[in-house]
């Protein structure tokens, strides 16, 4: 039992998110840092005689919307195919399927990067004394470093306030700042032009691989430079500062996605913001930026004499076995920065397979750089909620609305059902059909799992206007499709023909299959909608008659089952995983980030998915890539391993994530050639730390559920848990010392620490104080 008082202590002051810091230039994309302001970002490299910053924008996408995306034989061919399931003839079942289900990407496209911005500086002398970093509290990059006798510094920041990016470039010696100017590095076709004040660059965002090679956002860039002093001279495709004190560039990229004028869009942030001024755009955005960033501080007590490293050096002794918490409590912040970066409430599209920063690899790659649905999507926003980043959340909402649109003409035509329904990837227009590949393809609840972040949302804080105009209506859609789609078999209901994503099995026969009916992880998100759609429902006190029905559809569900191995059944049958070692466990959802099994609730269930976690992580040539390291910290955190989630996280930063921390999805998996940059580790790494920290349901709350042994001291301030609370902790030789818990408003809420739980009743916005009893 904890005993409880008023909060009567002042809140201590945020402690800073820290920075990423190196001794020498970046040389490689992996090397340099990001900077983003929900649409546009850049990556900066930090060169002394060449300084490149590669941009990338969300809406600069190849392809178009289609509507010939379905195969015209699917709803036709759909029933024999579950029949040919259900009498368990499932080669037969896996052919038809091949020739009839899956979908076609004409011009489904992808995210494209841009030209980089290239400085050439004039002094050929080597440079010393020299430093790079990014603040993540503040949210901008500097460059500083001696050479010739003057010292240099540059800033870079991505203003989300004024839209643009903006570089400043001083010197302490007068006259010393001369450089070259330059757009290079296109992947698409388009022009490079000199103006009176800079360079200017008109494409279109064009390729073959995704899309026909026509089909594209038009693109617009404009850099335009300001000085104080020296001469400025126009060439044909660069702009050369001799002479200068300083200089100032503004960044301004625009599409006509969405039917936007770009050319206006480039012309009206450029001039604002050059009448701003650098000094008002960079208060602008420090305020800004930072009024997120410091609404969650995290201490780990760590050894403060290795933060003084590069940051590269640290990730390495780490790498080698060496501890380093302030690292992790520093990917912790890297996580929730790179999210402030990549997603705003007011970006136009949510966060991409790789984020906002197109490293040019996943866009020409067999995959592309899109939404993936299986997983990757739903990652990329774990992060948001719990650590106080709601409003991070918006852009995946509205790409919820529009495939709860576009999906109703695939739930029509494809299902002859009503609703909506959306696959396993989607595109800037809302692709809701089948992928074009079995293995992968059939991934019918792939939309459904999405859907399940508005009701998340609305558990951890969000109104009733909210929840009646955004949330239900798409989980009102998306229940009515599945209660269509559920299929009755011996008296239970399950879901498919569909793939659990993305692992295949091994037939009765010994054929290697993926479709079938039954799959687990259908069976969780068709759970975990129709709960959710009656949860909100009964909240807006409406379609009564649709709560029976999914109550009733609700008792139908198969139960999960436990196999041969002791392992959670990832099919509705014991089948052998034709891949043991496959980086996909979609079953695994039923542990996190549903709560479906837990080791209280289901303890039989949550051991057979730990064997599940063991079996995958030993087979030979476990495909150990970034978002699968997340998901085991994950998934040992919700199993009350803090030392096991401590392990995978470790094992993501040093093993999964580069020299700027940044994730990747390992070469040689999923057949990727090399190292690519994938977002979801980050998210899913701030995700896991939390998750250690505090977990929630819609009654109750629980204080340091999974915490390592090796955190004995620490605290957390401004984490989010479900009901509206925020949790601020501390403690210290590895138990709780005080916790306060701030509510949004008057209710009663169970707190859980050490197997007891507390029952509170909070006055609406008073804050309680919990401390264990003196032993």
């Amino acid at each position: 039992m904890l005993i409880a008082s008023p909060a009567t202590e002042p809140q201590p002051a945020a402690t800073p998110a820290g920075h990423l810091w190196y001794d020498r230039p970046a040389e490689r994309w992996f090397e340099a840092l990001p900077i983003g302001n929900g649409r546009l970002g850049g990556m900066v490299y930090g060169g002394t005689r060449v300084e490149r910053i590669d941009l990338s924008e969300s809406t600069a996408w190849s392809g178009a919307p289609s509507a010939i995306d379905l195969s015209p034989t699917a709803r036709q061919e759909l029933p024999a195919v579950r029949k040919l399931l259900l009498a368990g003839q499932y080669a037969q079942a896996q052919r038809l399927a091949g020739e009839h289900l899956l979908g076609t990407r004409a011009s489904f496209g992808t995210n494209l990067p841009l030209p980089h911005v290239r400085l050439m500086f004039a002094d050929p002398a080597p440079a010393t004394s020299y430093r790079r970093a990014l603040d993540l509290d503040q949210g901008l990059t500097s460059v500083s470093y001696d050479t010739a006798g003057v010292r240099f510094r540059r800033e870079v920041i991505a203003s989300h306030p004024h839209g643009v990016i903006a570089v400043r470039i001083t010197a302490d010696r007068a006259a010393a700042v001369s450089f070259t100017l330059g757009l290079d590095g296109s992947v698409f076709p388009g022009r490079t032009t000199c103006t009176d004040t800079g360079v200017a660059f008109s494409g279109r965002a064009v390729e073959t691989i995704h899309s026909d090679g026509t089909a594209g956002a038009a693109v617009e860039i404009r850099v335009h430079v300001a000085t104080g002093g020296g001469t400025v001279r126009s060439a044909d495709d660069s702009f050369e500062v001799s002479g200068a004190d300083s200089a100032v560039l503004i960044i301004a990229v625009g599409t006509d996605w969405g039917g936007a004028d770009p050319v206006r869009q480039v012309g009206g942030l450029t001039a604002a913001a050059v009448a701003t001024g650098y000094d008002a755009i960079r208060a602008a955005h420090v305020d800004d930026h930072a009024g997120l960033m410091r609404r969650v501080s995290l201490d780990l007590a760590a050894d403060t004499d290795v933060a003084s490293l590069p940051t590269d050096q640290r990730r390495d002794r780490l790498a080698c076995g060496e501890r380093d918490d302030s690292l992790l409590a520093l990917y912790f912040q890297y996580g929730r920065y790179l999210t402030v970066a990549g997603s705003r409430a007011d970006s136009p599209l949510p966060l991409a397979l790789q984020g906002l920063w197109n490293d040019g690899l996943a866009s020409s790659a067999s995959w592309s750089n899109d939404f993936h649905l299986d997983m990757n999507t739903q990652q990329n926003y774990w992060a948001a909620e719990p650590t106080n980043l709601a409003e991070c959340h918006t852009p995946l909402f509205r790409l919820l609305h529009l495939l709860a649109e576009t999906g109703q003409t695939t739930a029509t035509q494809m299902y002859d059902a009503p609703g909506w329904v959306a696959h396993t990837v989607t595109n800037a227009w809302g692709y809701s059909a089948p992928g074009t590949d079995l293995g992968w393809g059939l991934n019918v609840t792939g939309g459904a799992w999405l859907a399940t972040h508005l009701w998340e949302h609305c558990e951890y804080g969000g109104d009733d206007e909210f929840l009646r105009n955004v949330a239900y209506p798409v989980l009102r859609g998306a229940a009515l499709f599945l209660l269509s789609y559920l299929t009755e078999d011996q008296g239970l209901l399950v879901a498919g023909p569909s793939e659990s994503p993305e692992n295949w099995y091994v037939g009765p026969d010994g054929s290697r299959c993926s479709v079938a009916m039954g799959n687990t992880v259908d069976r969780v998100f068709a759970e975990a909608i129709l709960r959710d759609c009656a949860a909100a429902a009964e909240v807006l006190e409406v379609d009564a008659d649709l709560r029976e029905r999914i109550a009733a559809a609700r008792a139908r569900l198969t139960p999960f089952q436990i196999g041969r191995h002791g392992q959670l059944q990832e099919w509705l049958h014991d089948f052998e995983e034709a891949d043991p070692a496959h980086r996909h466990t979609s079953h695994l959802c039923a542990l996190y980030p549903e709560r479906q099994i837990t080791p209280r609730t289901t303890p039989e269930l949550a051991r057979a998915a730990e064997v599940t976690i063991e079996r995958r992580q030993n087979a030979r040539g476990w495909e150990q890539t970034e978002w699968v390291e997340a998901n085991f910290a994950l998934f040992h955190a919700r199993l009350l391993h803090g030392d096991k989630a401590l392990t995978h996280l470790t094992s993501l930063v040093t093993d999964a994530s580069e020299a700027n921390l940044m994730s990747y999805s390992v070469g040689g998996v999923a057949g990727a050639a090399q190292n690519i940059y994938s977002f979801d580790g980050n998210a899913g790494g701030t995700a896991a730390i939390a998750e250690m920290l505090v977990q929630s349901n819609a009654d109750e709350l629980e204080l340091l559920p999974a915490l390592p042994t090796t955190w004995p001291n620490g605290s957390i301030r401004g984490l989010r848990a479900r009901g509206g609370f925020t949790v601020d902790i501390t403690w210290t030789n590895g138990r709780l010392d005080h916790a306060t818990i701030h509510p949004a408003r008057s209710t009663t809420h169970r707190i859980r620490y050490d197997g007891h739980i507390t029952e509170l009743t909070f006055s609406q916005q008073e804050p309680i104080t919990l401390r264990p009893p003196t032993r």
